[in-house]
């Protein structure tokens, strides 16, 4: 019997590399398409994920990748420019398209295919849901920009990314539109950066510090994708994020707390203003509220391991001070249910 076969659209990045490892320790067949540049034709040897096939593609044109997705178990697409950056022309343009493109050309390659993959998981966000200091928000809870959260730019990327996914006629693909919180690891994300600020003295609240946090350990992203690639009765959006969002003057007071540091110095929001503008980002990746809650996952049954976010920084600092090969972290997963025909 032939393994399970799953394409990772944008694989080399934080998440890319941690599900390609995942699903690697699950004996599956992993192929990775990635538009990381490259001097010629010749994939540099040492580009991450090492455990797994890869194809390189534009992000906007069918081309021999295009034949990994015959008899594919799972198409996931993660591909998009990252948005830790300055809002400005050229980069609204390519946070856009990087996102709209790669997922209008996946779209007609899926529907070429004899064999088309079962599930196509799609990549969109849990910042597609207004600012919300007070009322929790499921995947039927209110979308759209709010101008105290300056996230009018984020919404249209996000809605025009989930268009384009709706878009796509695949009737013999499962879709699911995965919106997607803050997702802590080790290798990447805000984790590394959260400790930084808070041995440095930095780890104070951040503006009012009463806006709320979504976020998701990396395994139980890897879990959740896993889960909702055995259960074929779900498509449709679905929020991947932890059922406990908190406040960011408590995850900073989580933060501060695990790392052994007593105090951390506030950052008000004509700070946070100055700051984005050296370091090249945007304060609404700080400012917005994104109480978001994984409606669908806990009602299907979707056991999380880490539903808190002092266990999840635990987990992540403890790895950090003893790191467990990479077998020892995923074999010890279990599975969370069996899945449902």
């Amino acid at each position: 019997m032939n393994a399970p076969k799953l394409i990772i659209a944008g694989g080399s990045g934080f998440l890319g590399r941690a599900l390609a490892a995942y699903f690697h320790e699950l004996a599956c067949d992993v192929c990775v398409l990635t538009r990381t540049p490259t001097s010629d034709s010749t994939p540099p040897p040492d580009l991450p994920p090492a455990n797994c096939r890869k194809r390189w593609w534009d992000g906007r044109t069918l081309g021999e990748w295009a034949n990994e997705l015959e008899d594919a178990t799972a198409l996931v697409n993660l591909a998009g420019r990252s948005v830790d950056c300055r809002y400005h022309a050229r980069n609204r343009r390519l946070i856009m398209d990087s996102r709209v493109e790669s997922t209008r050309v996946l779209g007609e390659a899926v529907a070429r295919c004899a064999r088309p993959p079962k599930v196509w998981l799609n990549s969109s966000t849990a910042t597609i849901y207004k600012h919300s200091l007070d009322t929790p928000r499921d995947e039927a809870g209110l979308v759209g920009a709010t101008p105290e959260a300056k996230d009018a730019f984020s919404i249209e990327v996000a809605q025009a990314w989930e268009r384009t996914f709706a878009a796509a006629v695949v009737p013999r693909t499962r879709k699911v539109a995965l919106r997607t919180a803050m997702v802590l690891g080790q290798q990447g994300g805000v984790f590394p950066a959260l400790c930084r600020l808070a041995r440095c003295g930095l780890g104070g609240p951040m503006a009012t510090g009463k806006q709320f946090v979504s976020w998701i350990h990396e395994l139980d992203f890897c879990r959740a994708v896993e889960w909702l690639i055995q259960h074929h009765e779900i498509d449709g959006i679905v929020n991947l994020a932890a059922p406990g969002p908190l406040p960011n003057r408590e995850m900073m007071s989580i933060v501060r707390r695990a790392c052994g540091v007593p105090f951390g110095l506030p950052a008000g929001q004509w700070m946070l203003e100055v700051g984005a503008f050296f370091i090249r980002t945007e304060t609404e990746l700080i400012i917005k509220s994104r109480r978001v809650i994984p409606g669908r996952l806990l009602t299907a049954g979707f056991d999380f391991w880490f539903s808190e976010f002092s266990q999840a920084i635990e987990d992540l600092l403890q790895r950090q001070r003893r790191p467990p090969a990479m077998a020892e972290i995923f074999n010890a997963r279990r599975l969370t249910s069996e899945p449902r025909n």
